[in-house]
């Protein structure tokens, strides 16, 4: 499936398992590469923005050059090199490991990843609202019921909400509204970054409404841990979900400041 060809290349090529902790149990056992560079740089190529070490082009595990259409794009995955020590640690470069994601499996097939957003849409997370407690639902329609109603007025979607875990079944005139956006957003980093922002929240809506700049990043997140964090008020937290939590939020964050670089870039080019 694409979504495991996309799971193993976001984790790096020495990196297998979805989850990120179980990621850094298995990053442990390992020996992590020795840093064999000194200088980082970011380099003007034809057609867009690579990244040197030592001189030399950066390329992907695939060996495709690394090439980014933003310098800004570039400067990040620089400045993750730049920061490595003693050795080269994939798990602590989120970014490095999204921009190969898109380089090597995202450009291939961007279809088959436009379809599994579609899926998550077709089973988004703000459309399952609690039937109590009371104050649990409050909290979800006062975090959600503003992105549905966006979706709705800026998307042409109109998403059916349900109680509870029993499926909705979505309009097809909702999906299709949301591919025609998804379709406008083709280019394998936009995809890429969208495809991550969604699995790691749940949510299509969340990941589109940050890219169309309705949410910051830090507010989508927040929206999709309000069942979450009210779990954790009831019964307390468990340290080995805080430690997921922490690594799957950095590379959320990841991908939007990734987006936001590129977005940008877009930007200057209209203006």
């Amino acid at each position: 499936m694409m979504r495991d060809l996309l799971d193993d290349l976001e984790a790096g090529k020495l990196l297998s398992d979805p989850d990120p902790v179980r990621r850094a149990q298995i990053q442990m056992k390992r020996p992590l590469p020795k840093r064999f560079y000194k200088d980082v740089s970011v380099i003007a190529e034809a057609g867009g923005f690579g990244v040197s070490l030592d001189g030399k082009p950066l390329r992907t595990p695939a060996n495709a050059l690394l090439l980014l259409p933003a310098e800004k794009a570039a400067r990040l995955v620089a400045e993750e090199f730049a920061v490595q020590v003693e050795t080269i640690d994939p798990m602590s470069m989120p970014v490095y490991r999204l921009v190969n994601t898109a380089i090597d499996g995202v450009a291939s097939d961007p279809q088959a990843v436009l379809e599994d957003i579609l899926r998550f849409a077709s089973s988004d997370l703000v459309c399952y609202r609690a039937d109590s407690p009371q104050s649990l639902a409050y909290r979800e329609a006062e975090a959600w019921d503003p992105v549905i109603d966006w979706a709705r007025s800026s998307l042409g979607a109109r998403f059916l909400l349900a109680e509870g875990v029993m499926h909705v079944e979505q309009p097809r005139e909702t999906i299709a509204a949301i591919a025609i956006h998804l379709r406008q957003r083709m280019e394998p980093l936009r995809l890429a970054a969208l495809h991550v922002m969604t699995g790691l929240m749940g949510s299509a809506l969340l990941a589109l409404a940050v890219d169309f700049g309705e949410l910051d990043p830090q507010a989508a997140w927040d929206a999709a841990h309000v069942d979450e964090d009210f779990q954790s008020e009831q019964w307390g937290l468990d340290a080995e979900a805080v430690a997921r939590r922490a690594v799957r939020k950095r590379d959320m964050m990841a991908a939007a400041t990734l987006l936001s670089s590129i977005s940008q870039n877009d930007s200057s080019k209209d203006a």
